[in-house]
């Protein structure tokens, strides 16, 4: 993606980024760091604030946890998932609306969609080749044409779980993400192994 696009930055933006090589770009666009507000999470501990109000709106369901308790469990996963402690509930525990208007029950399907995006993505590469190469030269079609053909079309006649069977043989499984955020950080992070 930023092989094409990044000298259109660079134009965009004279003598902002003259100086930054692209694999420095890249590696500072894609951090891994904590953070107290999910949705300026990076891709990787996003997954760990789903978990946290997952593990929440469970407690609080089953009545192992309180209301009144919600801010202590709260900033407690916090710490223990990623190591942060809020300095306030709105940065913590009210930082989104989904339980003030009711909403409860849903935040694991954010991660379950990541898990199954790579899952496609793995078939897309199947059945087309090196869409990475398509896409440093701005290529998208092939990637839009496939979803269209492969999941769009459908629309909601299959289940999320069907519609992977029929696309990529397979129910749903989380080495695929896995394998792709491994090796995409172990490269940015410059890590052995």
């Amino acid at each position: 993606f930023w092989q094409h696009w990044y000298p259109k930055l660079q134009a965009a933006f004279p003598g902002r980024f003259d100086a930054v090589p692209l694999d420095a770009f890249y590696r500072a666009i894609n951090q891994v760091a904590p953070s107290f507000i999910r949705v300026e999470a990076d891709e990787v501990t996003y997954n760990l604030h789903v978990m946290l109000r997952f593990d929440i709106e469970r407690a609080l369901v089953d009545g192992s946890l309180t209301a009144a308790d919600v801010p202590a469990a709260w900033n407690a996963a916090m710490e223990d998932y990623l190591g942060i402690t809020p300095p306030t509930d709105r940065e913590g525990c009210l930082q989104d609306i989904h339980w003030s208007i009711g909403l409860v029950g849903y935040f694991p399907t954010y991660t379950l969609g990541t898990l199954m995006s790579a899952q496609l993505f793995e078939a897309a590469l199947r059945d087309l080749g090196d869409l990475p190469a398509a896409f440093a030269r701005g290529e998208y079609v092939p990637l839009r044409t496939w979803l269209r053909e492969h999941i769009h079309v459908h629309g909601r006649v299959y289940t999320a779980s069907e519609l992977l069977s029929r696309v990529c043989d397979s129910d749903l499984q989380a080495e695929p993400w896995l394998e792709y955020a491994t090796e995409k950080y172990r490269a940015i992070y410059r890590l052995g192994g």
